[in-house]
């Protein structure tokens, strides 16, 4: 069976990436590879990062795609092999990761959704700078160093406390 992405060209997409193991801190010990990881990718191929939070084990993004490009998959092919190769081999690789010739720090996959509107975009960007704050690393989202929050915050667009009130209103669940 082959998996089916929205491919819309120049779209704003929402994505949730997963370490292979769920347990794992990688991403939030090695954040300088996997930021040089976006800075590579986004040199060769283009893209705008709206908003972002990077947990010990999985991120979360927010991208617009430059107008008449969709492919998201090869940005993400790209990065998580540029930040595997930063690392030194010390995880398990299953065999058939090993035909592939695959590191076992990422998951195969990624789950994308295509933002529909203003109001989609804004709920997908509060459930990604409450991640945090959901996950039990901090009590407030900004808090959490590892997130655009700061960003938003800077330009007047969220409040240092506004997981405070985020608690009060039904944030979506995309988990």
């Amino acid at each position: 069976m082959r998996y089916r992405r929205a491919n819309v060209p120049g779209a704003t997409y929402f994505f949730t990436v997963n370490l292979q193991d769920r347990k794992s801190q990688l991403l939030t010990e090695n954040l300088d590879a996997l930021r040089m990881a976006f800075r590579s990718v986004q040199q060769r191929y283009p893209f705008k990062i709206i908003a972002m939070v990077v947990m010990p084990e999985h991120l979360h993004a927010i991208w617009e795609m430059p107008q008449g490009d969709v492919d998201f998959s090869l940005r993400w092919s790209l990065i998580k092999a540029a930040f595997s190769k930063a690392l030194p081999k010390q995880e398990n690789i299953s065999s058939s990761r090993e035909n592939k010739r695959e590191r076992g720090i990422w998951q195969r996959r990624f789950w994308e959704h295509m933002i529909r509107d203003d109001d989609d975009l804004e709920k997908h960007v509060a459930y990604l700078h409450y991640n945090p704050v959901k996950h039990g690393h901090v009590d407030q989202a900004s808090a959490w160093p590892y997130s655009s929050i700061h960003k938003f915050i800077a330009q007047g667009m969220l409040d240092v406390d506004w997981s405070d009130t985020a608690r009060a209103i039904d944030l979506p669940e995309f988990d």
